[in-house]
């Protein structure tokens, strides 16, 4: 009993193809659906996915990757979600393994891309690399792949969460800092990267500035000491720095620096105190 989701915003060129090859999987067939989100496309994606035996739910106009797939968690019919995009980027021949994975009693199970296709610009690949870095610091554990388009998981186990996930981009960023820092049991599983088609939707800068701004959004949410202390942390190193290039002014000035920076640092910390301390408080 699978439900697979597909957000879509102006696909036409390669939904019917998606959507064909899930339908060709092995076992494919009573007790899977094929769920296609229109976020408010402007060519003919909802036509095209209604030909391929897709059921269609069009949001009027574009609300963003994440809303349309909340959208389509709480249309779905069936409690196993499995998420894909409509853009041939994923390959639906993986979500078997994948599945086979969850069952195994796994909350999410994770797509891990790889393949010649998923070269990057530097400057995107940097800002993945700071993203990844912020992400495995805040969930304590190795984080293979913060992003990934191709996932399973359990509709109920899920909505709740729905307040915390992004609505845009970065929905499975957040969904990945979600459920590591409330202790589920997430698996990630290699998977291939293929080229997409039609025009891609991102923008670097703007969803790269989003994410990040959800990502602290998480830390503060589940696990704010940790966000307090890396800024104190880093109160405390640029305080050094400027120590240093005050001995070559003054001692005094030096003296001042250090009594700053230090009063810096430990009120940081002691707001990270106080914020894990309200959490807990609401919590219970």
């Amino acid at each position: 009993m699978i439900s697979v989701v597909i957000p879509a915003f102006n696909e036409e060129e390669s939904i019917g193809i998606a959507i064909a090859a899930i339908r060709r999987l092995p076992g494919y067939g009573d007790g899977w659906e094929t769920l296609v989100v229109d976020d408010g496309s402007t060519d003919r994606t909802s036509a095209a996915a209604s030909e391929h035996g897709a059921r269609v739910v069009r949001h009027p106009h574009n609300l963003g990757y994440g809303r349309a797939l909340k959208t389509g968690i709480d249309a779905a019919s069936h409690d196993t979600i499995v998420i894909i995009d409509a853009d041939g980027t994923y390959a639906p021949d993986d979500i078997p393994g994948l599945v086979e994975t969850y069952a195994r009693g796994f909350d999410m199970v994770v797509g891990v891309r790889s393949g010649k296709d998923l070269r990057e610009p530097l400057l995107k690949a940097v800002l993945r690399g700071v993203l990844t870095l912020l992400v495995e610091f805040t969930a304590g554990r190795r984080v293979p792949d913060v992003n990934s388009g191709l996932r399973v998981f359990s509709r109920k186990a899920i909505q709740p969460y729905f307040g915390q996930l992004c609505d845009t981009f970065s929905f499975t960023t957040s969904l990945t800092l979600a459920y590591m820092m409330t202790a589920r049991f997430v698996s990630f599983v290699p998977i291939r990267y293929g080229r997409r088609l039609g025009r891609s939707k991102v923008r670097l800068l703007r969803d790269a500035l989003r994410t990040l701004q959800y990502v602290v959004q998480a830390v503060l949410y589940y696990n704010p000491i940790k966000l307090f202390l890396l800024t104190s942390l880093s109160a405390a190193a640029v305080t050094l720095v400027l120590a240093g290039i005050a001995l070559t002014v003054s001692s005094t000035t030096t003296l001042l620096v250090i009594a700053l920076g230090s009063f810096v640092s430990m009120l940081l910390f002691g707001l990270g105190l106080v914020a894990d301390l309200l959490r807990q408080i609401m919590k219970k």
